[in-house]
């Protein structure tokens, strides 16, 4: 049975959740080049009839009430960065990600300090590829998507994913059309993970992410990224029982309390379950929920720091809206209190506003695993052992690079010059001498049977005791070196044949 995800967060009026009245069949008009040209990633939107449609920095529609459920006004009432601060910032964000390792080794606080500023739009499908791992899974498993693309699928798992394709961001020009490259490329992406993780399939919820991710890199690359969200940042939050979310939900819960009692208390009295207002904000990542300019604020910081900054998020929506009991008092049942956090205030989802109060929440890791454990054996004690028990998640960027390391090329020796066999070293002249006399010496012995009784002549002795080595008495009992000694000496001659060979500067 598909795994369904109810759709309770602020959503723009679509015509019956639908694109009705557009005109499909119409041609392309005779401007319909010039106007492509004006999207970065192409658009079908001149295939519905919206030629004549002014489309914003993001994509959207101008004038409509996108699917991202975000009113209007507060949709073009952005904070720009200044040109030149943004070729700053693009400069730096180039060499980080063409020295990522050595970035993500010791420079990690720079990185997460420069994605709470935000990610320049011309970096960032790149930047998420980089800390999510997706660009790592992506080298690690060369031609799996393709494979998986070219596979018919599960019939049961793709109606469900064809009917809900034209509900993601039907304002976008990606998805616009029914049937254009932007759902067809959702299609792929989407089945693609049913057959890579059969035993999960599909989840409504996924959708809206597979398209915020496709709005800023190709097909692939977002697909490997969608399989790093679902197994690394949010393990569990998609499968048949949902256990992970409801999890989730009682942890967000037990923080409020500690960031704005009056809210929890307000929440508790109503008996409110936090799975009526937190499903969709976290399944969807806040995508459904912010304006556009928030939710990419939002994910570049999550793909950076992990799962808490959905848990701040959560937070400080919830204290906002209901923080002070000046807020309460409007809300005397359970149908206005939801109703409040259905409709938060425009100032609230402010891109630098939320990302500032976000920013300074005092929420760790550490605070959510340990409240993770607390929950997890209340859950064991009332209902059981979970029945689709989830891998434990990653947080962060840093955490999933530990876990999951890039592959590193095998080292090498390139030398710069490479001398002839006879050549001798500078500097060792003598020293090279003096180790061939040593190494014809020793062998003249063993070479001559007869001279094995014999005491060493006096040039012999030199040699040897140049060499530090001390020659036997005269009247010790002669020892037959030669089977120890040959072997010895074929192992020198082998060193330094092989040094002669591969010597470097």
């Amino acid at each position: 049975m598909a795994k369904s995800l109810e759709e309770n967060g602020p959503r723009a009026p679509a015509a019956e959740g639908s694109l009705s009245g557009t005109r499909e069949s119409l041609a392309p008009g005779p401007d319909a080049a010039a106007a492509d040209e004006l999207s970065s990633l192409g658009s079908d939107s001149e295939t519905n009839g919206f030629a004549e449609r002014r489309i914003d920095k993001f994509g959207f529609i101008v004038g409509s009430q996108g699917a991202e459920g975000a009113p209007c006004p507060l949709l073009h009432r952005l904070e720009e960065v200044p040109l030149e601060v943004l070729r700053q910032r693009e400069s730096k964000w180039l060499d980080m990600l063409n020295n990522w390792d050595k970035w993500m080794a010791k420079k990690h606080k720079k990185i997460r300090l420069r994605c709470q500023k935000g990610i320049p739009p011309s970096l960032r499908g790149r930047a998420w590829q980089y800390l999510s791992g997706g660009k790592v899974k992506l080298q690690q498993n060369p031609g799996k998507f393709d494979e998986l693309d070219m596979s018919p699928g599960d019939p049961k798992w793709l109606d469900v994913i064809e009917r809900d394709l034209h509900r993601q961001f039907p304002f976008h020009e990606m998805f616009v059309s029914r049937g254009g490259h932007g759902q067809q490329d959702l299609f792929r992406v989407l089945k693609a993970y049913t057959l890579y993780r059969p035993e999960e399939g599909y989840c409504q919820a996924q959708a809206p992410i597979a398209a915020v991710l496709l709005m800023h890199m190709p097909a692939e690359q977002a697909f490997w990224c969608l399989v790093q969200i679902c197994e690394k940042y949010l393990p569990g939050y998609y499968s048949e029982k949902l256990e992970a979310i409801q999890l989730d939900g009682e942890i967000l819960f037990s923080l409020l309390q500690k960031v704005s009692p009056v809210a929890h208390k307000h929440l508790s009295q109503q008996k409110i379950d936090p799975l009526l207002y937190m499903t969709e904000w976290f399944m969807c990542a806040f995508s459904r929920t912010l304006p556009w300019s928030s939710v990419l604020r939002v994910w570049d910081m999550f793909f950076c720091e992990g799962v808490k900054i959905i848990f701040r998020v959560g937070l400080v929506l919830l204290k906002q809206a209901l923080g002070s009991p000046e807020k309460v008092r409007g809300c005397q049942g359970q149908y206005e209190t939801i109703e409040r956090l259905r409709s938060l205030s425009p100032k609230v989802m402010q891109e630098a506003f939320l990302v500032q109060e976000v920013v300074e929440l005092p929420v760790t890791e550490r605070q959510i695993e340990r409240e993770h454990l607390i929950q997890l054996r209340r859950w064991q004690e009332t209902r059981g052992e979970l029945q689709c028990p989830s891998p434990p998640r990653l947080h962060g960027a840093k955490a999933i690079l530990e876990a999951e390391p890039g592959p590193r090329p095998s080292l090498q020796p390139s030398p710069s010059i490479r001398l002839p066999p006879d050549a001798p070293l500078s500097g060792s002249k003598g020293k090279s001498k003096a180790s061939k006399q040593v190494q014809k010496e020793p062998r003249e012995p063993a070479r001559e049977s007869g001279q094995q009784g014999r005491p060493p002549t006096p040039s012999q002795a030199k040699a040897a005791a140049a060499a530090g080595d001390a020659s036997p008495p005269q009247d010790a009992p002669a020892q037959d070196p030669a089977p120890q000694d040959s072997a010895h000496h074929r192992s020198r001659e082998s060193l330094t044949s092989q040094e002669s060979e591969d010597t470097y500067l």
